[in-house]
This record gives C-alpha cells, sequence and structure tokens, in this order.
C-alpha cells in the first residue's frame, strides 16, 4: 500500500524559516532509514504559501489567487510517499520522525483496483502507460 504522509506547514514554514542544521541532519538520517527499508518513494519540501498560486474552478470560470493564503493549520509544508504493509506500519515509522511541534497525517493512495468496475480495462491499460511513460520522464 502506498500513503502520503503530509507534514503541515507552521508560522514559522510560512515565513519562510529555514530549518536548522540539526534539523536537516536528524531528517537526512531519519530519510535515510527510510530509503534503506525500501520505505520512501518521494519526500520534498514546499516553498511557503507566499509564493504560491490556487486556481479556483466556478463552472468554466477559472480564478487566480495569489498566496500567501490563511489557516496555517490547514496548509502543506512537505510530504513523503512510502511504500508500506499497513497504515500501522507507516505510523511506526512516522513515529521516529524528528518532529517536535508539528502535526503529521497519513493518507492511504488510491490503487487502481479500489476503482472497482468503473474503471474499465481500457481505463487501466491508458493508467499503465502514463505510468510507464512518468518512470521514463523521471529518469531523466
Amino acid at each position: 500500500m502506498r500513503v502520503m504522509v503530509i507534514v503541515k506547514a507552521t508560522k514559522e514554514s510560512e515565513a519562510g524559516e529555514m530549518p536548522s542544521e540539526e534539523l536537516l541532519a536528524a531528517m537526512g538520517s531519519f530519510n535515510e532509514d527510510l530509503v534503506k527499508a525500501g520505505i520512501m518513494l518521494a519526500g520534498e519540501g514546499l516553498h511557503p504559501t507566499s509564493k504560491a498560486k490556487r486556481v479556483r474552478f466556478t463552472g468554466s470560470k477559472r480564478t487566480v489567487i495569489d498566496g500567501p493564503f490563511a489557516e496555517t493549520k490547514e496548509l502543506i509544508a512537505g510530504f513523503w510517499l512510502w511504500q508500506v504493509k499497513s497504515k500501522e506500519e507507516a505510523i511506526e515509522w512516522l513515529k521516529r520522525a524528528p518532529f517536535d511541534e508539528d502535526e503529521v497525517e497519513i493518507r492511504q493512495v488510491f490503487e487502481m483496483s479500489d476503482f472497482g468496475p468503473a474503471f474499465t480495462p481500457e481505463l487501466r491499460e491508458a493508467e499503465k502507460r502514463m505510468s510507464a511513460q512518468i518512470a521514463k520522464n523521471t529518469k531523466r
């Protein structure tokens, strides 16, 4: 099962404050453990919303909204994509993360099989082709 581990923004991350050398080293060590265990598929930090844009969809109308955005507790500062056997395994790994006063969310990623019969063989084949192209693109 794949899960996305979502690191919530803080006032500091939204202010553009960079992590300390100690936190970067601890996070690097944690990430290295995840990679060695075959858990980590991806992981990135995100710039603050002051550098972000949102696009609001209302029928056929598209409205671009400039950041920063309010409600820090609803914003994302970074993420991992992990391959785990269960949510419990993800929780056990996450408990080892070098966070102090943060909130981190674990969400399961949909797999093709989750969509049932509405995801026809033709749609499955198209998805496989796109996945193969994405894998090819990321090797550049």
